[in-house]
């Protein structure tokens, strides 16, 4: 599978969090049926949510910090190398600016 943009794992997490949420919410609305199979199930179902928010929050945490350390190296990079940061940018807006004006 291809790497997955910054834009989609927002999206995932996002969907994954509304997921949770929306479970939740039926685990409270069936709280009140008492039969032995649904308290059973709903046993497992509160388990399994509890450890993908574990999972989810080990995740974004990752995910937090991976950003951080580029955001690291990228400043470093700007700082050790001002104008080949400053080159480099103003030929992306020149080739945006093309490609805009085109149209």
């Amino acid at each position: 599978m291809s790497e997955l943009t910054s834009a989609q794992k927002d999206k995932l997490m996002a969907d994954l969090q509304l997921v949770m949420a929306d479970a939740e919410a039926l685990l409270a609305a069936t709280a009140d049926d008492a039969g032995a199979g649904v308290a059973e199930l709903r046993k497992r179902v509160q388990a399994t949510l509890s450890n993908a928010k574990t999972g989810l929050i080990e995740v974004q945490a990752a995910v937090v910090d991976k950003a951080k350390a580029a955001a690291k190296v990228t400043d470093e990079y700007v700082h050790e190398n001002p104008w080949k940061s400053i080159s480099i940018a103003a030929g992306a807006g020149l080739l945006i600016g093309l490609l805009l004006g085109r149209r």
